[in-house]
């Protein structure tokens, strides 16, 4: 799962300066209470961690699985609203508050503080009984301070930079979470989740746009003769189209590479991963069955699609 993958095209976060029509509160926090607008952000992408489906069917995963990977999706979409939906002049301060919270889960003060909200406490049964370590968390936060300054990438090498922060750390804690974690293993997962990543900004130029943000590398519009202008048209242009096709090669190319980390696993973690892996197949394969137009209408893939890529993936180990 990446950080994108928490994202819900209806959803959104709640005016986190928690102000109602009167102006209600001022989002400041009491003594040892975490702030309003840090409590309601949470508390609504806990509720979305309960209700929306998940990547890698949690449904049919034993129910500490689903809990743990539960408890996880709601951190991440936390930092992601945190980030994307809050204003503006909050979204730094608030990231700073959920990054204290996650502090305090790993390192209780010398009175035993504990965290505060309760997304956070939601991630204890989780790092305890899975050994999940704090670093996976805090570089999502990081992405997510990184968008704020960050709209525009020269390179593919500063993109993966990026990916490094907002896409690999979720597939590390994914890891943990099936007690699967090797150093061999996070190496092939970075490159699956990596792929993950580029094939959603690669389905979601047109919307990332609209969002301020640019992640087709600015080498790579150069050299196709593609200008931020013709990202906003209503269709793709043959150059865009011809850009979008070399990305999607290059990010199916990351994506094989990665795809033996299928093959390592077993049981529930081979099928999780299988899922993942065909997750990000088929999304290219929907890319490419466009035409590579993803701003006429953003490509999705269909379930009997993603299906067989799982079954393959499963079967073949990779």
């Amino acid at each position: 799962m990446t950080r994108n993958a928490t994202r819900s095209d209806h959803a959104r976060a709640p005016d986190a300066r928690g102000c109602g029509p009167s102006g209600g509160s001022t989002g400041v926090a009491a003594p040892g209470q975490p702030s309003e607008p840090a409590r309601l952000i949470t508390a609504q992408a806990g509720a979305k961690a309960a209700d929306e489906n998940f990547p890698v069917a949690l449904r049919l995963l034993p129910g500490r699985h689903r809990r743990h990977l539960a408890a996880v999706y709601g951190f991440a979409r936390s930092a992601d609203d945190m980030g994307d939906e809050a204003p503006p002049d909050e979204r730094l301060r608030l990231l700073d508050e959920l990054e204290a919270d996650l502090g305090r889960l790993y390192r209780p003060g010398p009175g035993g503080e504990r965290p505060r909200l309760p997304v956070i406490q939601a991630l204890a049964p989780a790092v305890t009984q899975c050994a999940i370590p704090a670093q996976p968390f805090l570089d999502l936060i990081q992405a997510n301070r990184q968008d704020q300054v960050a709209t525009r990438y020269q390179t593919f090498d500063e993109l993966l930079g990026y990916c490094r922060l907002s896409a690999n750390p979720v597939g590390r804690i994914v890891l943990h979470v099936f007690g699967a974690a090797t150093p061999d293993r996070e190496r092939l997962s970075d490159l699956v989740c990596t792929a993950l990543q580029l094939a959603e900004h690669w389905q979601d130029v047109a919307e990332d746009l609209r969002a301020g943000r640019v992640y087709l590398p600015g080498e790579d519009l150069a050299r196709y003769g593609v200008t931020e202008a013709d990202l906003a048209a209503p269709s793709a242009s043959p150059q865009l189209r011809a850009l979008l096709g070399f990305e999607v090669r290059r990010t199916a190319r990351l994506l094989d590479e990665g795809a033996p980390i299928v093959g390592t696993l077993r049981g529930f973690a081979r099928a999780a991963v299988a899922g993942y892996v065909a997750g990000g197949r088929a999304a290219l394969a929907a890319i490419t069955a466009s035409g590579c137009d993803v701003l006429a209408a953003t490509p999705r893939p269909r379930k009997p699609r993603v299906a067989a890529e799982l079954l393959r993936a499963y079967l073949a180990g990779r």
